[in-house]
């Protein structure tokens, strides 16, 4: 019996449906209580690395060219999570903050097992939502990252990031043996200034002062405070404080993220501030199928910087011969990076092998960079 179509386009994407999964986790975490809090990112890290191990790649792709009418399924979990985020975050903060048998520890741990939801999904389907023309999808994702008070994020991302990869331009690539917790302070304040310079020169080219109502920081802006009233509401200063806790949380894992993506990896400087196009290859690609669906091909990520208007289910599979592999999925690979000793033993190695394999002719790749592209000090 042949199944129709829209069931089977239904059924391929049901697997990237997992995020709903997190409120029942945190609610089973709540029953628990006491180190059961742990239960979110034990689930995010460690069941999603097991996962990764025991079924392997997702080396499938879609048709490119498959029309947004037909990915329905796929595309309205993105739309429908802000929500369920909502209800997540607000709902935990006041269950910390009216709950008397809670220690302090244990609301922190609330707090950051809702953290992780923000980050593992919120931003991420933020990202997804951000890179459309759609101004519902962006408006969305621009809740989903008010949420997180990094909503400056889609300014550095869209103007900066994709613009600059691979290059000392970009606050988010992560240098050559730059350890990830230097690389989040550095990005935490670069990232920051970018994405202002890049909308006050974009307002620049279009006359208007970068005090203009047209400046999206105005709108991160009165999002964040919104929020932070409601949860000033629920908890007072308690919940202001536990509020921007699960921000932080969710902001560093974030930033983890853009660590993993592109360490090491630059693109060649053609002379007069100019660089090579975005190909593949300067971004660290990872096929582990559980936690792409989970991440909703994030992993996938050559293909999104080749293509940054290609929808999630559409991302290309990308081999090794065209751009660099990452050994493990995110959960594993971010786990990694927490330890820098670790990661450079891991990668390190890996990014050597690239630069031999796309750029056979740069023998002394510090003399390269120091004169043709200034990288930040220490970074080599």
């Amino acid at each position: 019996m042949r199944v129709p179509e829209e069931v089977a386009v239904f059924w391929r994407a049901a697997p990237y449906w997992l995020s709903l999964s997190f409120p029942i986790v945190l609610v089973l975490a709540i029953s628990i209580g006491g180190w059961g809090l742990l239960l979110v990112p034990a689930y995010t890290w460690g069941l999603y690395s097991v996962l990764d191990a025991l079924l392997g790649h997702s080396i499938e792709d879609n048709d490119p060219e498959t029309l947004d009418r037909q990915l329905f399924w796929y595309r309205l979990i993105t739309l429908i999570w802000l929500p369920f985020q909502i209800g997540i975050v607000f709902g935990c903060l006041w269950y910390a903050t009216h709950s008397d048998h809670m220690a302090a520890w244990e609301k922190l741990l609330l707090m950051f097992g809702v953290g992780v939801s923000s980050g593992t999904v919120g931003i991420v389907y933020a990202h997804e939502l951000m890179h459309q023309k759609s101004k519902l999808e962006r408006a969305l994702g621009d809740g989903l990252m008010a949420i997180t008070l990094y909503g400056h994020f889609r300014s550095e991302h869209l103007l900066v990031h994709h613009l600059w990869v691979g290059t000392p331009r970009d606050p988010v690539t992560a240098r050559y043996n730059e350890g990830f917790h230097r690389f989040f302070v550095r990005v935490l304040r670069e990232s920051l200034v970018s994405s202002w310079r890049a909308e006050q020169a974009l307002l620049a080219r279009k006359d208007l002062s970068v005090w203009h109502s047209s400046n999206p920081f105005w709108r991160y802006g009165v999002l964040q405070a919104i929020l932070l009233f409601v949860a000033f509401s629920i908890g007072g200063w308690p919940g202001i404080g536990l509020f921007a806790f699960q921000a932080f949380v969710a902001v560093w894992q974030l930033e983890l993220t853009n660590y993993v993506e592109h360490y090491g990896l630059t693109r060649r400087h053609l002379g007069g501030g100019k660089y090579e196009a975005v190909l593949p290859k300067h971004s660290w690609n990872s096929i582990q199928m559980a936690s792409n669906w989970l991440l909703i091909n994030l992993q996938r990520h050559s293909d999104h910087h080749y293509k940054p208007q290609r929808r999630f289910p559409l991302l290309k599979n990308w081999k090794e011969t065209d751009a660099p592999q990452l050994p493990h999925g995110y959960p594993v690979m971010t786990m990694l990076a927490m330890m820098p000793p670790l990661w450079r033993r891991v990668m390190n190695p890996r990014v050597c092998k690239w630069r031999a394999m796309y750029y056979p002719e740069i023998i002394d790749w510090a003399a390269y960079k120091s004169a043709a592209n200034p990288m930040p000090r220490g970074a080599s």
